[in-house]
């Protein structure tokens, strides 16, 4: 895997599930105060990696056979289940463009790293966007309003 220079921190984490979402907690020791701020976007990077011979063990053990037969099932064959695409057609919300694809057009990503293509958009802007077409693997969308970059 490459990292890239600009890399403000890395750590390892559990992913823990909660009452219907997805929760990585970040160690403080990784965050110096005053470098979050409220209602700004921040990028992060879920990587998954292979448990050990000895997680999936105590994975097993701690689990009811059949639950623990088919946690170790999902690690040998890498299963992931199928997944809707996070956003829907009509679907308004407000983004970063974080990049410029290779036809020029703004490219921001949303839940689970899904990409969404926004024409006309340039890098570090801040758009109120409308999803005008959906795929597995990308979604296009439309300005409907360009924002402050404080707002």
């Amino acid at each position: 895997m490459e990292i890239p220079d600009d890399l403000l921190c890395l750590f390892t984490a559990e992913l823990e599930e909660k009452n219907g979402s997805y929760i990585i907690e970040v160690p403080a020791r990784e965050v110096s105060k005053g470098q979050l701020q409220p209602d700004q976007t921040y990028c992060a990077a879920v990587v998954q990696t292979e448990p050990t011979k000895q997680e999936v063990q105590t994975r097993n053990r701690d689990q009811p056979d059949s639950a623990a037969k088919d946690s170790e099932d999902q690690s040998r064959n890498h299963e992931q289940p199928n997944q809707e695409p996070p956003v829907e057609k009509g679907e308004q919300r407000t983004v970063e463009i974080e990049d410029l694809g290779d036809q020029g057009d703004g490219i921001t990503r949303v839940e689970r790293g899904y990409v969404v293509i926004v024409p006309d958009t340039e890098p570090n802007e801040r758009v109120r966007i409308e999803i005008t077409d959906v795929s597995e693997n990308v979604g296009f969308a439309e300005v409907v309003e360009r924002k402050d970059y404080y707002e």
